[in-house]
Protein backbone atom coordinates (compact mmCIF):
# COMPACT_ATOMS: atom_id res chain seq x y z
CA UNK A 1 0.00 0.00 0.00
CA UNK A 2 2.82 2.50 0.64
CA UNK A 3 4.66 1.89 -2.60
CA UNK A 4 1.34 2.40 -4.59
CA UNK A 5 0.92 6.01 -2.61
CA UNK A 6 4.31 7.04 -3.22
CA UNK A 7 3.52 6.20 -7.51
CA UNK A 8 0.27 8.01 -7.31
CA UNK A 9 1.90 10.88 -5.44
CA UNK A 10 4.54 11.17 -7.97
CA UNK A 11 2.48 10.65 -11.03
CA UNK A 12 -0.33 13.25 -9.27
CA UNK A 13 2.71 15.58 -8.92
CA UNK A 14 3.60 15.94 -12.47
CA UNK A 15 0.03 16.29 -13.88
CA UNK A 16 -0.21 19.30 -11.44
CA UNK A 17 2.74 21.06 -12.30
CA UNK A 18 1.94 20.78 -15.67
CA UNK A 19 -1.99 21.65 -15.45
CA UNK A 20 -0.90 24.50 -13.14
CA UNK A 21 0.03 26.09 -16.40
CA UNK A 22 -3.42 25.59 -17.41
CA UNK A 23 -5.69 26.11 -14.44
CA UNK A 24 -3.81 28.39 -11.53
CA UNK A 25 -3.11 31.32 -13.17
CA UNK A 26 -5.86 32.59 -14.97
CA UNK A 27 -8.81 29.76 -14.89
CA UNK A 28 -11.37 30.42 -12.20
CA UNK A 29 -11.32 27.55 -10.09
CA UNK A 30 -12.98 25.97 -7.05
CA UNK A 31 -11.08 27.48 -4.43
CA UNK A 32 -11.79 24.99 -1.55
CA UNK A 33 -9.30 27.35 1.03
CA UNK A 34 -11.22 29.27 4.40
CA UNK A 35 -10.11 27.88 7.83
CA UNK A 36 -11.61 24.66 8.35
CA UNK A 37 -11.76 23.36 12.10
CA UNK A 38 -14.02 21.79 14.69
CA UNK A 39 -15.93 23.42 17.14
CA UNK A 40 -16.81 22.92 20.50
CA UNK A 41 -20.59 23.45 21.13
CA UNK A 42 -22.75 24.93 24.10
CA UNK A 43 -21.10 27.07 26.74
CA UNK A 44 -18.83 24.42 27.89
CA UNK A 45 -16.91 23.79 23.82
CA UNK A 46 -15.71 19.38 24.67
CA UNK A 47 -13.19 18.13 22.53
CA UNK A 48 -11.42 14.79 22.39
CA UNK A 49 -8.07 14.47 20.87
CA UNK A 50 -5.45 12.08 20.52
CA UNK A 51 -1.90 11.74 19.52
CA UNK A 52 -1.13 8.92 16.91
CA UNK A 53 2.11 8.14 14.25
CA UNK A 54 1.30 7.73 10.79
CA UNK A 55 2.82 8.89 7.59
CA UNK A 56 1.86 12.26 5.53
CA UNK A 57 3.04 12.43 1.71
CA UNK A 58 5.61 14.99 0.27
CA UNK A 59 5.24 16.27 -3.49
CA UNK A 60 8.38 14.09 -4.26
CA UNK A 61 6.35 10.72 -3.11
CA UNK A 62 7.72 10.60 0.12
CA UNK A 63 5.63 9.46 2.77
CA UNK A 64 7.25 10.54 6.20
CA UNK A 65 6.59 8.99 9.02
CA UNK A 66 5.64 11.74 11.88
CA UNK A 67 3.11 11.93 14.82
CA UNK A 68 0.04 14.53 14.94
CA UNK A 69 -2.97 14.88 17.48
CA UNK A 70 -6.21 13.84 15.82
CA UNK A 71 -10.10 13.52 16.57
CA UNK A 72 -10.94 10.67 19.32
CA UNK A 73 -14.64 9.82 18.10
CA UNK A 74 -17.15 12.59 16.42
CA UNK A 75 -16.84 16.07 16.06
CA UNK A 76 -18.82 19.36 14.74
CA UNK A 77 -17.41 20.77 11.83
CA UNK A 78 -17.01 24.76 10.51
CA UNK A 79 -17.63 26.69 8.62
CA UNK A 80 -20.51 25.00 8.26
CA UNK A 81 -20.87 25.59 4.44
CA UNK A 82 -17.73 23.40 3.53
CA UNK A 83 -18.95 19.85 2.26
CA UNK A 84 -17.81 16.66 3.11
CA UNK A 85 -15.50 17.28 6.34
CA UNK A 86 -13.32 15.22 7.97
CA UNK A 87 -11.37 14.51 11.14
CA UNK A 88 -8.48 11.50 11.17
CA UNK A 89 -7.35 9.92 14.15
CA UNK A 90 -4.40 11.82 13.11
CA UNK A 91 -3.41 14.61 11.05
CA UNK A 92 -0.69 17.41 10.78
CA UNK A 93 -1.44 20.04 11.40
CA UNK A 94 -3.77 18.82 14.25
CA UNK A 95 -7.17 20.14 14.12
CA UNK A 96 -8.40 23.86 14.72
CA UNK A 97 -9.93 24.11 17.32
CA UNK A 98 -12.98 26.96 16.96
CA UNK A 99 -14.57 28.55 20.47
CA UNK A 100 -16.55 31.45 21.39
CA UNK A 101 -14.70 34.27 23.56
CA UNK A 102 -15.74 33.73 27.15
CA UNK A 103 -16.50 29.72 26.40
CA UNK A 104 -14.98 26.99 28.59
CA UNK A 105 -12.84 24.59 26.72
CA UNK A 106 -11.96 21.36 27.61
CA UNK A 107 -9.62 19.19 25.61
CA UNK A 108 -8.74 15.13 26.77
CA UNK A 109 -5.91 14.11 25.05
CA UNK A 110 -5.45 10.65 24.95
CA UNK A 111 -1.94 9.26 23.93
CA UNK A 112 -1.67 7.04 21.55
CA UNK A 113 1.78 7.13 20.78
CA UNK A 114 4.44 4.26 20.72
CA UNK A 115 5.30 3.41 24.10
CA UNK A 116 8.79 4.40 23.54
CA UNK A 117 7.60 7.98 22.80
CA UNK A 118 7.03 8.55 26.25
CA UNK A 119 4.27 10.84 27.41
CA UNK A 120 2.89 13.45 25.53
CA UNK A 121 0.58 16.59 26.20
CA UNK A 122 -0.53 20.22 25.13
CA UNK A 123 0.42 23.79 25.81
CA UNK A 124 -2.39 26.49 25.04
CA UNK A 125 -0.27 29.53 25.42
CA UNK A 126 -2.28 32.78 26.47
CA UNK A 127 -4.83 30.63 28.15
CA UNK A 128 -5.02 29.71 32.06
CA UNK A 129 -5.04 26.12 32.15
CA UNK A 130 -6.37 23.59 34.75
CA UNK A 131 -5.71 20.23 34.08
CA UNK A 132 -7.10 16.73 35.45
CA UNK A 133 -5.48 13.16 35.57
CA UNK A 134 -2.01 12.74 34.17
CA UNK A 135 1.26 13.34 35.74
CA UNK A 136 3.08 16.08 36.25
CA UNK A 137 5.49 17.03 33.66
CA UNK A 138 8.07 19.97 32.99
CA UNK A 139 5.78 22.19 31.60
CA UNK A 140 2.17 20.66 32.65
CA UNK A 141 0.61 17.88 33.12
CA UNK A 142 1.29 14.52 30.48
CA UNK A 143 -1.03 11.71 29.34
CA UNK A 144 1.31 8.89 30.34
CA UNK A 145 1.28 5.88 27.17
CA UNK A 146 -2.58 4.92 26.83
CA UNK A 147 -3.15 7.41 29.43
CA UNK A 148 -5.13 10.69 29.18
CA UNK A 149 -5.09 14.37 30.59
CA UNK A 150 -7.93 17.06 30.35
CA UNK A 151 -7.31 20.28 30.19
CA UNK A 152 -9.81 23.39 30.92
CA UNK A 153 -9.63 26.91 30.16
CA UNK A 154 -11.45 29.89 29.06
CA UNK A 155 -10.96 31.70 25.71
CA UNK A 156 -10.52 35.50 27.60
CA UNK A 157 -9.74 37.07 23.92
CA UNK A 158 -10.26 36.90 20.93
CA UNK A 159 -7.81 35.71 18.30
CA UNK A 160 -5.41 33.10 16.52
CA UNK A 161 -2.69 31.03 18.96
CA UNK A 162 -0.73 27.80 18.67
CA UNK A 163 -1.33 24.70 20.58
CA UNK A 164 1.52 22.08 20.69
CA UNK A 165 3.05 19.32 22.98
CA UNK A 166 4.81 20.45 25.94
CA UNK A 167 6.66 17.12 26.08
CA UNK A 168 9.87 16.83 25.30
CA UNK A 169 9.03 19.85 22.29
CA UNK A 170 12.26 19.64 20.20
CA UNK A 171 11.11 16.31 18.85
CA UNK A 172 7.29 16.04 19.01
CA UNK A 173 6.81 19.24 18.08
CA UNK A 174 9.07 18.46 14.94
CA UNK A 175 7.43 15.06 14.57
CA UNK A 176 4.12 16.90 13.85
CA UNK A 177 2.20 17.81 17.63
CA UNK A 178 0.86 21.32 16.85
CA UNK A 179 -2.30 23.08 15.99
CA UNK A 180 -4.25 26.18 15.66
CA UNK A 181 -7.08 27.58 18.25
CA UNK A 182 -9.21 30.13 17.28
CA UNK A 183 -11.32 32.08 19.40
CA UNK A 184 -14.37 34.06 17.93
CA UNK A 185 -15.15 37.69 19.47
CA UNK A 186 -18.25 38.02 21.21
CA UNK A 187 -19.63 41.06 20.26
CA UNK A 188 -19.54 40.60 16.37
CA UNK A 189 -23.09 41.11 15.75
CA UNK A 190 -23.41 44.48 17.16
CA UNK A 191 -21.11 45.69 14.30
CA UNK A 192 -23.73 46.34 11.60
CA UNK A 193 -20.79 47.54 9.42
CA UNK A 194 -19.60 43.81 9.57
CA UNK A 195 -22.46 42.81 7.25
CA UNK A 196 -21.78 41.95 4.19
CA UNK A 197 -24.77 44.14 3.01
CA UNK A 198 -23.33 46.95 4.47
CA UNK A 199 -19.49 46.93 3.28
CA UNK A 200 -20.33 45.62 -0.18
CA UNK A 201 -17.65 43.60 -0.60
CA UNK A 202 -18.34 40.12 -0.49
CA UNK A 203 -20.52 38.75 -3.48
CA UNK A 204 -22.57 36.51 -1.34
CA UNK A 205 -25.12 39.10 -0.71
CA UNK A 206 -28.52 38.18 -1.64
CA UNK A 207 -28.23 42.11 -4.16
CA UNK A 208 -25.35 40.30 -5.54
CA UNK A 209 -24.46 38.88 -8.63
CA UNK A 210 -23.99 35.54 -7.73
CA UNK A 211 -24.41 33.21 -4.86
CA UNK A 212 -22.18 33.00 -2.73
CA UNK A 213 -22.08 30.96 0.60
CA UNK A 214 -20.43 32.58 3.36
CA UNK A 215 -17.36 30.78 4.26
CA UNK A 216 -16.27 33.29 7.17
CA UNK A 217 -16.33 32.10 11.15
CA UNK A 218 -17.08 35.00 12.26
CA UNK A 219 -17.98 38.72 10.51
CA UNK A 220 -15.03 40.38 12.64
CA UNK A 221 -11.22 38.75 14.25
CA UNK A 222 -11.73 41.39 17.19
CA UNK A 223 -14.47 42.82 19.12
CA UNK A 224 -13.76 46.11 17.05
CA UNK A 225 -15.91 47.28 14.71
CA UNK A 226 -12.57 48.03 12.32
CA UNK A 227 -11.50 44.26 11.73
CA UNK A 228 -14.56 43.06 10.07
CA UNK A 229 -13.45 41.05 7.32
CA UNK A 230 -15.04 39.24 4.02
CA UNK A 231 -12.68 35.63 3.70
CA UNK A 232 -10.01 34.42 6.27
CA UNK A 233 -7.65 31.65 5.97
CA UNK A 234 -5.31 30.46 8.21
CA UNK A 235 -1.80 29.49 7.24
CA UNK A 236 0.22 27.54 9.75
CA UNK A 237 4.46 27.29 8.50
CA UNK A 238 6.43 24.67 9.64
CA UNK A 239 9.86 22.45 8.62
CA UNK A 240 10.68 18.90 8.84
CA UNK A 241 14.30 17.23 9.11
CA UNK A 242 13.76 13.69 7.40
CA UNK A 243 16.60 12.52 9.40
CA UNK A 244 15.12 12.94 12.76
CA UNK A 245 11.63 11.06 11.41
CA UNK A 246 13.41 8.24 10.21
CA UNK A 247 15.53 8.22 13.29
CA UNK A 248 12.19 8.25 15.41
CA UNK A 249 10.93 5.54 12.95
CA UNK A 250 14.10 3.08 13.69
CA UNK A 251 13.88 3.34 17.31
CA UNK A 252 10.18 3.11 17.58
CA UNK A 253 10.37 -0.38 15.53
CA UNK A 254 13.45 -1.73 17.74
CA UNK A 255 11.59 -0.75 20.53
CA UNK A 256 8.21 -2.53 19.84
CA UNK A 257 6.54 -3.87 22.68
CA UNK A 258 8.49 -2.65 25.61
CA UNK A 259 6.97 -1.83 28.48
CA UNK A 260 6.44 2.11 29.59
CA UNK A 261 9.16 3.05 31.96
CA UNK A 262 11.19 -0.29 31.64
CA UNK A 263 15.32 0.47 30.90
CA UNK A 264 15.70 0.90 26.94
CA UNK A 265 12.06 1.45 26.27
CA UNK A 266 12.41 5.51 25.31
CA UNK A 267 13.64 7.15 22.53
CA UNK A 268 16.85 8.72 22.37
CA UNK A 269 16.50 10.72 18.87
CA UNK A 270 19.25 13.52 18.20
CA UNK A 271 17.25 17.40 17.36
CA UNK A 272 20.50 18.77 16.34
CA UNK A 273 22.34 19.50 14.01
CA UNK A 274 18.82 20.75 12.27
CA UNK A 275 18.53 20.25 7.98
CA UNK A 276 15.36 20.93 7.21
CA UNK A 277 13.88 19.46 3.60
CA UNK A 278 10.66 19.90 4.01
CA UNK A 279 9.04 23.37 4.25
CA UNK A 280 5.08 23.27 4.86
CA UNK A 281 2.00 25.29 5.18
CA UNK A 282 -0.17 23.79 6.82
CA UNK A 283 1.34 20.56 6.53
CA UNK A 284 1.31 20.31 2.87
CA UNK A 285 4.17 21.72 0.14
CA UNK A 286 3.78 23.12 -3.19
CA UNK A 287 1.64 21.86 -5.46
CA UNK A 288 -0.10 19.47 -2.19
CA UNK A 289 -1.46 22.60 -0.53
CA UNK A 290 -3.43 24.32 -3.66
CA UNK A 291 -5.53 20.47 -3.77
CA UNK A 292 -9.00 21.03 -1.19
CA UNK A 293 -9.78 20.78 2.15
CA UNK A 294 -10.27 16.87 3.10
CA UNK A 295 -8.92 15.86 -0.53
CA UNK A 296 -8.54 11.80 0.18
CA UNK A 297 -5.19 11.56 -0.91
CA UNK A 298 -3.91 13.56 2.31
CA UNK A 299 -6.07 11.71 4.90
CA UNK A 300 -3.35 13.06 7.64
CA UNK A 301 -3.11 16.54 5.96
CA UNK A 302 -6.96 17.61 5.14
CA UNK A 303 -5.67 21.87 5.07
CA UNK A 304 -4.69 23.35 2.10
CA UNK A 305 -3.19 27.10 1.49
CA UNK A 306 -5.24 28.51 -1.36
CA UNK A 307 -6.33 32.24 -1.19
CA UNK A 308 -9.42 33.21 -2.73
CA UNK A 309 -10.64 36.77 -3.12
CA UNK A 310 -12.81 39.59 -5.74
CA UNK A 311 -10.85 42.58 -5.95
CA UNK A 312 -11.68 45.16 -2.87
CA UNK A 313 -12.59 42.66 -0.49
CA UNK A 314 -11.01 42.53 3.10
CA UNK A 315 -9.26 38.85 3.04
CA UNK A 316 -8.25 38.11 7.01
CA UNK A 317 -4.90 36.11 7.02
CA UNK A 318 -4.37 34.00 10.34
CA UNK A 319 -0.67 33.02 10.36
CA UNK A 320 1.40 30.62 12.60
CA UNK A 321 5.01 29.44 13.17
CA UNK A 322 5.00 26.15 14.46
CA UNK A 323 8.46 25.11 13.62
CA UNK A 324 12.01 25.95 14.72
CA UNK A 325 12.55 28.33 12.11
CA UNK A 326 11.36 31.46 11.18
CA UNK A 327 10.25 32.00 8.21
CA UNK A 328 10.26 35.29 5.96
CA UNK A 329 6.55 34.71 3.84
CA UNK A 330 5.76 37.01 1.21
CA UNK A 331 2.45 38.18 0.37
CA UNK A 332 2.78 39.49 -3.06
CA UNK A 333 0.47 42.21 -4.46
CA UNK A 334 -0.42 44.38 -1.39
CA UNK A 335 1.55 44.40 2.00
CA UNK A 336 -0.68 43.06 5.36
CA UNK A 337 -2.23 45.39 8.03
CA UNK A 338 -1.37 43.38 11.03
CA UNK A 339 -4.60 43.63 13.28
CA UNK A 340 -3.37 41.60 16.56
CA UNK A 341 -0.51 38.89 17.66
CA UNK A 342 -1.62 36.18 20.36
CA UNK A 343 -4.48 37.30 20.83
CA UNK A 344 -3.37 40.85 21.15
CA UNK A 345 -5.22 43.28 19.36
CA UNK A 346 -2.78 46.66 18.46
CA UNK A 347 -4.56 49.70 19.03
CA UNK A 348 -3.47 53.50 19.22
CA UNK A 349 -2.25 54.56 22.63
CA UNK A 350 -3.84 57.89 22.09
CA UNK A 351 -7.49 56.83 20.39
CA UNK A 352 -8.49 53.13 21.21
CA UNK A 353 -11.15 53.10 17.96
CA UNK A 354 -8.04 53.51 15.58
CA UNK A 355 -6.03 50.18 15.17
CA UNK A 356 -2.25 50.45 14.95
CA UNK A 357 -0.83 47.09 13.84
CA UNK A 358 2.33 47.42 10.91
CA UNK A 359 1.88 47.50 7.78
CA UNK A 360 4.43 44.29 6.83
CA UNK A 361 6.05 43.16 3.56
CA UNK A 362 6.82 39.75 4.87
CA UNK A 363 5.50 38.23 7.63
CA UNK A 364 7.85 36.58 9.00
CA UNK A 365 6.90 33.57 11.73
CA UNK A 366 8.55 33.22 15.05
CA UNK A 367 8.15 29.60 16.10
CA UNK A 368 5.17 29.64 18.40
CA UNK A 369 4.07 33.40 17.54
CA UNK A 370 0.15 33.67 15.63
CA UNK A 371 -0.50 36.84 14.50
CA UNK A 372 -4.04 37.66 12.66
CA UNK A 373 -4.28 41.00 9.57
CA UNK A 374 -5.71 42.34 6.40
CA UNK A 375 -4.85 41.65 2.90
CA UNK A 376 -6.72 43.63 0.00
CA UNK A 377 -6.26 44.01 -3.43
CA UNK A 378 -7.96 46.79 -5.39
CA UNK A 379 -5.76 47.24 -8.23
CA UNK A 380 -5.05 50.82 -7.56
CA UNK A 381 -1.75 52.18 -8.64
CA UNK A 382 -1.81 49.64 -11.51
CA UNK A 383 -1.93 53.14 -14.36
CA UNK A 384 -4.18 50.84 -16.30
CA UNK A 385 -8.05 49.94 -16.90
CA UNK A 386 -7.47 46.63 -15.44
CA UNK A 387 -11.12 45.56 -16.51
CA UNK A 388 -10.06 46.67 -20.33
CA UNK A 389 -12.19 49.31 -20.81
CA UNK A 390 -10.41 51.34 -23.70
CA UNK A 391 -10.74 55.51 -23.65
CA UNK A 392 -9.57 55.09 -27.29
CA UNK A 393 -11.92 53.02 -28.93
CA UNK A 394 -14.45 55.46 -29.54
CA UNK A 395 -16.95 52.58 -31.60
CA UNK A 396 -16.90 50.37 -28.20
CA UNK A 397 -17.04 53.24 -25.46
CA UNK A 398 -20.37 53.32 -25.21
CA UNK A 399 -20.37 49.80 -23.99
CA UNK A 400 -18.08 50.50 -21.40
CA UNK A 401 -19.59 50.90 -18.05
CA UNK A 402 -19.28 54.14 -15.74
CA UNK A 403 -16.88 54.65 -12.76
CA UNK A 404 -17.95 57.45 -10.46
CA UNK A 405 -15.73 57.30 -7.61
CA UNK A 406 -16.97 57.15 -3.97
CA UNK A 407 -15.36 59.60 -1.53
CA UNK A 408 -12.40 56.71 -1.24
CA UNK A 409 -11.95 56.83 -4.76
CA UNK A 410 -14.07 53.34 -5.59
CA UNK A 411 -16.80 52.04 -7.82
CA UNK A 412 -19.27 50.86 -5.48
CA UNK A 413 -22.50 51.17 -4.10
CA UNK A 414 -22.42 54.20 -2.59
CA UNK A 415 -21.38 56.07 -5.81
CA UNK A 416 -24.05 54.21 -7.79
CA UNK A 417 -22.81 50.55 -8.62
CA UNK A 418 -24.75 48.24 -9.31
CA UNK A 419 -23.44 44.99 -7.63
CA UNK A 420 -23.77 43.67 -11.28
CA UNK A 421 -21.28 46.10 -13.06
CA UNK A 422 -18.32 43.82 -14.00
CA UNK A 423 -16.07 46.68 -12.65
CA UNK A 424 -17.40 46.77 -9.44
CA UNK A 425 -14.70 48.39 -6.87
CA UNK A 426 -12.90 49.88 -9.48
CA UNK A 427 -10.14 52.57 -8.83
CA UNK A 428 -11.66 55.26 -10.93
CA UNK A 429 -8.64 57.01 -11.61
CA UNK A 430 -7.59 54.46 -13.81
CA UNK A 431 -10.91 54.32 -15.51
CA UNK A 432 -10.51 53.86 -19.73
CA UNK A 433 -6.82 54.40 -19.32
CA UNK A 434 -5.38 52.18 -21.61
CA UNK A 435 -3.33 50.01 -20.92
CA UNK A 436 -2.35 49.28 -25.20
CA UNK A 437 -3.15 51.92 -27.40
CA UNK A 438 -1.57 50.10 -30.02
CA UNK A 439 -2.18 46.33 -29.99
CA UNK A 440 1.69 46.23 -27.98
CA UNK A 441 1.16 48.95 -26.07
CA UNK A 442 4.68 50.13 -25.20
CA UNK A 443 4.67 53.86 -23.20
CA UNK A 444 6.15 55.36 -26.79
CA UNK A 445 3.00 53.94 -28.76
CA UNK A 446 1.10 55.66 -26.00
CA UNK A 447 0.24 52.74 -23.14
CA UNK A 448 1.50 53.64 -19.31
CA UNK A 449 3.82 50.71 -19.14
CA UNK A 450 5.91 48.45 -21.60
CA UNK A 451 4.99 44.86 -22.08
CA UNK A 452 7.44 42.23 -22.24
CA UNK A 453 8.00 40.21 -25.51
CA UNK A 454 6.15 36.76 -24.82
CA UNK A 455 8.77 35.02 -26.18
CA UNK A 456 11.43 35.64 -24.15
CA UNK A 457 9.24 36.24 -20.94
CA UNK A 458 10.12 34.04 -17.53
CA UNK A 459 8.22 30.77 -17.70
CA UNK A 460 7.15 31.13 -20.48
CA UNK A 461 3.72 30.02 -20.68
CA UNK A 462 2.92 30.76 -17.23
CA UNK A 463 2.64 34.40 -18.17
CA UNK A 464 -1.41 34.95 -18.35
CA UNK A 465 -1.05 36.65 -21.81
CA UNK A 466 -3.30 39.46 -20.51
CA UNK A 467 -2.95 42.71 -17.91
CA UNK A 468 -6.75 42.51 -17.89
CA UNK A 469 -9.24 41.25 -14.85
CA UNK A 470 -12.48 39.28 -16.13
CA UNK A 471 -13.40 37.51 -19.19
CA UNK A 472 -13.65 39.00 -22.69
CA UNK A 473 -11.36 42.17 -21.26
CA UNK A 474 -8.52 41.55 -24.21
CA UNK A 475 -11.52 42.09 -26.59
CA UNK A 476 -13.36 44.94 -24.57
CA UNK A 477 -9.70 46.41 -24.75
CA UNK A 478 -8.86 45.85 -28.12
CA UNK A 479 -11.46 44.73 -30.09
CA UNK A 480 -12.12 40.96 -31.85
CA UNK A 481 -9.42 41.70 -33.88
CA UNK A 482 -6.74 43.31 -31.64
CA UNK A 483 -4.56 40.48 -29.75
CA UNK A 484 -2.58 40.71 -26.52
CA UNK A 485 -0.08 38.90 -26.60
CA UNK A 486 0.22 35.79 -26.35
CA UNK A 487 -3.18 35.14 -26.17
CA UNK A 488 -4.73 31.75 -27.34
CA UNK A 489 -1.91 29.68 -25.38
CA UNK A 490 -2.79 26.49 -23.32
CA UNK A 491 -3.11 28.89 -20.24
CA UNK A 492 -5.54 31.96 -21.61
CA UNK A 493 -8.15 32.66 -24.40
CA UNK A 494 -8.78 35.83 -24.78
CA UNK A 495 -12.52 35.53 -24.09
CA UNK A 496 -11.97 33.77 -21.22
CA UNK A 497 -9.58 35.43 -19.16
CA UNK A 498 -10.48 34.47 -15.30
CA UNK A 499 -8.26 36.22 -12.88
CA UNK A 500 -4.96 37.39 -11.56
CA UNK A 501 -2.98 35.36 -9.45
CA UNK A 502 0.28 36.49 -6.86
CA UNK A 503 2.51 34.00 -6.05
CA UNK A 504 3.11 33.87 -2.23
CA UNK A 505 6.30 32.41 -1.21
CA UNK A 506 9.05 32.83 1.34
CA UNK A 507 11.74 34.99 0.53
CA UNK A 508 14.19 32.05 1.74
CA UNK A 509 14.79 30.65 -1.53
CA UNK A 510 15.96 27.65 0.07
CA UNK A 511 12.18 26.84 1.26
CA UNK A 512 10.84 27.25 -1.92
CA UNK A 513 11.92 23.56 -3.01
CA UNK A 514 10.84 20.13 -1.88
CA UNK A 515 14.04 18.12 -0.20
CA UNK A 516 16.02 21.13 -2.66
CA UNK A 517 13.81 20.22 -5.62
CA UNK A 518 12.37 23.63 -7.18
CA UNK A 519 9.33 24.48 -7.00
CA UNK A 520 8.00 23.66 -3.60
CA UNK A 521 7.80 24.21 0.25
CA UNK A 522 6.60 27.40 0.86
CA UNK A 523 4.63 28.27 -2.10
CA UNK A 524 0.95 29.08 -3.01
CA UNK A 525 -0.88 31.41 -4.89
CA UNK A 526 -3.48 34.08 -4.60
CA UNK A 527 -5.90 34.27 -7.25
CA UNK A 528 -7.58 37.34 -7.94
CA UNK A 529 -11.11 37.34 -9.68
CA UNK A 530 -13.64 39.46 -11.05
CA UNK A 531 -17.12 39.30 -9.29
CA UNK A 532 -19.03 37.81 -11.89
CA UNK A 533 -16.86 34.34 -11.03
CA UNK A 534 -18.45 32.46 -7.80
CA UNK A 535 -15.46 31.55 -5.73
CA UNK A 536 -16.49 28.09 -4.47
CA UNK A 537 -15.21 26.56 -1.29
CA UNK A 538 -17.18 24.43 -0.15
CA UNK A 539 -14.86 21.07 -1.41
Amino acid sequence: MRTTKMKTAISKTRLLLAAMVAVVLLTATTANAAAPGITGTGAIGTFNLVAQPAYITQPDGAMVYSWGYGCNGGATFAPAAILSPSCNSMQVPGPTLIVRQGQTVTVTLTNGLPTAAGNTSILFPGFQVTTLGGVAGLLTQEALPSGTVTYSFTASSPGTRAYYSGSQGDLQVEMGLYGAIIVLPSQTSTFSNCDPSVTNLYGHATAGPTTESDFRLAHAAYDHAKTCYDREYLFQFSEMDQNIHAQALAQVSARSGCTAGAPGCSLEVPTEPYHPTYFLINGRSMPDDMDSNYAPEYPHQPYNGNPHMHPGEQVLLRIIGQGRWQHPFHEHGNHVRILGRDGNLILSQSDASQLAGPLLFTTTTTPGLAMDGIFYFTGRGLNWDMYGHNGADPVNLTSHPACVPDANGYYTLTSGAPYTAINYFEWCQDHLKPVQVAPFGDVAGGGPVSLPDANVFTNGAWYGGSPYLGPDAAVRAVGPTGSTPPSGTIANNPTTEAGFAFMWHSHNEREITTDNAFPGGMLMMMLVDSREFVIDESN
